[in-house]
């Protein structure tokens, strides 16, 4: 047996009959024909930020570790091929280093690219989408342990569906990326309240690039961020300014109120008033992976519905009506943020301009009368979970959600009719 494996919010733990690091998609190949012999289901885990059980399984675990770096870089088609293995930190840096960066990313980078891309891990933008939507190319091993290619040219079907596959599909050994020369970004934080940023959200959306923001529950403060290119020159945050904002009260002194609030519910409301204020306004300039990313050491669970983009605004007045009149007490702000439409399957914003709601709770924390109001709002507006955040919904409420979610189904049905990629997760969310 393997040793007993868990997430990183350690909301999930399994312990698989047997684990395999392969080293290449030789040895990848041979493990997934192996466990197909052998009867057992086979799933990969990348750095487990998957609040889901998606990742879990009772066979063959993948660790994929030793499947890093990039392959190669076509500076005529201006794309990059990398390891399914590669963390995003280690990716944007060896981008930077070329002169090269992703176009949009999420605001941690911590996944694997193959983790984040196959649960649709997504970032903030008014024009350009999620990390998947940059896939140019795939490379995956399907159960019959043939290595198997795509793109928008090759095999186009299984390309529309395996940039968010779920692990349902095969295991991903490979992705080449679209990618642009690398850019400058200038970030403006500020504080806001939320009634103005709900009564201008729209036109906070469309004029910048990329626009979020955080509403501390329990009060009528956000913090907003609007990040847009820069022709320079680059002015990153002061070393001290940097580690005050981003380590001493984004991470330390939130960490000890989440603790606190944890310990005594009934202080959590003036918690949040305090963490609304303690965050100043700032500008500055950096390379796109310094300014989309941050440091996330706080440990937290997580549920996160996309919604129709013109819905988003009475979604959260909701949202704030139904915590002003619980007896819930919520220490960890809502993140809202956006993306434009995608043709990719089972993408969360497939076939439609989206605004993304993002409910946490500090691990630890009872958290489950407080996601599952909230996901009574967000189905009213015909949410969509995010697939590695935990949510309640099954392939029936997925069959109305997604106008393509047959076509998926069907291809698992061709490609895995075995159902070697299984777990409980999956069976609940695509069906048997």
């Amino acid at each position: 047996m393997g040793s007993t494996w868990r997430n990183w919010a350690g909301t999930v733990a399994s312990v698989p009959q047997r684990e395999a690091r392969p080293a290449s998609v030789e040895e990848l190949a041979d493990a997934v024909r192996r466990a197909a012999e052998d009867g057992l289901r086979v799933k990969t885990v990348g750095s487990g930020h998957s609040f889901t059980a998606i990742a879990a399984t009772d066979g063959l675990l993948i660790r994929p570790d030793l499947m890093t770096g990039i392959r190669r870089i076509d500076r005529s088609e201006m794309t990059v091929t990398v390891e399914s293995g590669t963390p995003l930190k280690r990716l944007n840096a060896a981008l930077a280093r070329e002169g090269l960066s992703l176009s949009n990313m999420g605001d941690i980078m911590e996944q694997t690219v193959a983790g984040a891309t196959s649960t649709g891990t997504h970032g903030t933008g008014r024009d350009s989408a999620s990390i998947a939507a940059q896939i140019r190319g795939l490379e995956l091993v399907a159960a019959d342990g043939r290595v198997r290619t795509c793109s928008e040219k090759e095999d186009p079907d299984l390309f529309a569906a395996a940039r968010i596959g779920l692990g349902a599909l095969g295991v991903v050994t490979a992705i080449t990326f679209a990618v642009e020369p690398l850019f400058l970004l200038t970030a403006r934080e500020e504080p806001m309240p939320l009634d103005r940023v709900l009564a201008d959200f729209d036109a906070l959306h469309a004029e910048n690039e990329h626009f979020e923001f955080y509403w501390f529950p329990h009060t009528g403060n956000c913090n907003t961020k609007r990040n847009n290119r820069s022709a320079g020159p680059a002015a990153p945050t002061g070393a001290v300014r940097g580690w005050i904002d981003d380590e001493l009260l984004s991470n330390g002194a939130f960490q000890v109120a989440c603790s606190l609030g944890r310990t005594f519910p009934v202080a959590v409301p003036a918690i949040a008033r305090l963490s609304s204020q303690a965050l100043s306004a700032r500008t500055y300039t950096d390379v796109p992976y310094k300014v989309f990313t941050s440091p996330r050491r706080v440990r937290f669970v997580e549920m996160e519905y996309a919604l129709p983009r013109e819905a988003v605004v009475d979604a959260l007045r909701e949202v704030r009506a139904m915590v002003d009149r619980s007896p819930l007490r919520i220490g960890f702000p809502v993140e809202v943020r956006t993306a434009p439409a995608d043709d990719i399957t089972l993408s969360t914003a497939s076939g439609r301009e989206s605004a993304y709601v993002a409910v946490h709770m500090y691990r630890g924390t009872p958290y489950r009368s407080y996601f599952t109001a909230v996901e009574r709002i967000m189905t009213a507006h015909a949410g969509r979970p995010h697939w590695g955040k935990i949510h309640t919904r099954d392939a029936g409420y997925f069959a109305e959600a997604y106008p393509r979610f047959g076509e998926f189904t069907a291809l698992r049905d061709r490609l895995d009719p075995d159902r070697l990629f299984q777990n409980p997760y999956l069976r609940r969310v695509l069906g048997d």
